[in-house]
């Protein structure tokens, strides 16, 4: 590599590691403000000038403002909670119990931001940011499965991240609502079920693929005999 491409090449790595850092800083500034001012672009503005940025400044780094600042707390509490895991070796550990250790780092990780949580999950809750909802859900339960061992590649893997995403979201919102004995009450119900229908559907096939070729080839012999 020459001089000049290893002086842009560590230019560009300074660059974002300042913007990394900055983002961070940002959400930090946003925390405090949330509880009182919402979950909206003013408050990523004036997360901004807490810290010297203009607006300017601050809309180039955050373009979506307080979408941008949603993902990144999420991904944050992700983060988290996987270091929380770190020590745990779920191997050592049975499929449901790997699946509430995991549910319960995550909800620990986002409780000490609590005040300003309710508000995030409110803007999220917001018609237009339902699809953003639905992504920060899926990439927390699919860390979380991936963490838990999970190395499936057909239609099982969509449907357990669907199901833990679900999961994940409910939780949340007992926990905010009737604390963490009640959330992680409702996560243990919800394993049993899913647990139970995991043996029902080894014992048949309702693999949806497999659904649907039984319905082609009926729709076929209703169509051409046989």
């Amino acid at each position: 590599m020459s001089t000049r491409s290893a002086y842009k090449a560590t230019m560009t790595t300074a660059a974002q590691q300042w913007a990394e850092t900055t983002e961070q800083a940002l959400l930090d500034e946003t925390l405090k403000l949330a509880p009182v001012h919402g979950w909206t672009r003013r408050t990523s503005i004036l997360a901004g000038q807490a810290l010297g940025m203009s607006q300017g400044e601050t809309e180039l780094l955050i373009p979506h403002g307080p979408t941008d600042l949603a993902a990144l707390l999420s991904r944050r509490h992700d983060a988290r909670a996987l270091a929380a895991l770190a020590d745990v070796h779920a191997s050592n550990l049975k499929i449901r119990e790997r699946i509430r250790r995991a549910v319960e780092a995550r909800l620990d990780a986002a409780a000490s931001d609590e005040p300003a949580l309710r508000r995030w999950m409110g803007f999220l809750a917001l018609p237009q940011n339902l699809p953003l909802a639905s992504r920060l859900a899926w990439e927390s339960a699919d860390h979380l499965w991936r963490w838990a061992g999970d190395t499936a590649t057909d239609e099982n893997h969509y449907t357990k991240r669907a199901i833990l995403a679900g999961i994940l979201g409910a939780a949340m919102t007992i926990r905010m609502s009737q604390g963490r004995e009640e959330a992680m009450a409702f996560v243990d119900r919800r394993i049993e079920d899913v647990m139970r229908f995991e043996k029902w559907k080894a014992t048949t096939d309702v693999r949806p693929s497999r659904w649907l070729n039984d319905v082609a080839e009926h729709l076929g012999q209703r169509r051409y005999g046989g």
